[in-house]
């Protein structure tokens, strides 16, 4: 799955943009909606958090990428799951 950060959240109006990393989905921002989100709820999601995510095409303009799944991304988790594999 692709990791981007978020930059944007419009709590008010309940979306927010990822940046993606180069190369998942173009090098532009991605729309994700608070139905998107997934195992924490969109209140708990923060500007400059890392995220994984689908990108897909956005119903509404085909020319463009939507991210589905929007799931938070826990470096700790993830350095000590090497650490503990390595073991």
């Amino acid at each position: 799955m692709p990791v981007g950060r978020i930059v944007s959240i419009r709590s008010e109006r309940g979306f927010g943009f990822i940046r993606d990393s180069p190369g998942t989905a173009g090098n532009n921002d991605i729309f994700f909606h608070r139905s998107d989100v997934t195992g924490v709820t969109f209140e708990e999601l923060n500007e400059g958090q890392d995220v994984s995510f689908e990108a897909g095409k956005d119903p509404k303009d085909p020319t463009r990428f939507r991210a589905k799944n929007v799931h938070l991304v826990d470096l700790a988790s993830v350095g000590s799951a090497s650490s503990e594999d390595d073991a």
